[in-house]
């Protein structure tokens, strides 16, 4: 059901979300640890700051999941109204 505000009441793909940051986690964990072995401490740097921010973002998903239904609705939850207008 389109009710023209989406972008107001967009819902999150949580779990998609979830594997993502994890996978993004691994490899820039794993990126940080290889480029400080071969002694590249830039690269390592950045690899280390991509790796913080995807476990932010994995910490901010599994709050969301974890609050409930409000933030990951099921099939039989409908669209959230707009708010109204001031």
């Amino acid at each position: 059901m389109r009710t023209g505000s989406e972008p107001v009441t967009a819902r999150s793909a949580l779990r998609l979300r979830f594997w993502l940051s994890l996978w993004g986690l691994i490899w820039a964990g794993a990126g940080a640890a290889a480029f400080a072995l071969a002694a590249r401490f830039g690269w390592a740097a950045a690899c280390a700051a991509i790796a913080v921010v995807a476990a932010v973002d994995l910490a901010v998903v599994l709050h969301h999941i974890r609050q409930g239904p409000h933030y990951q609705p099921g099939r039989d939850v409908p669209p959230y109204e707009p708010p109204e207008q001031r």
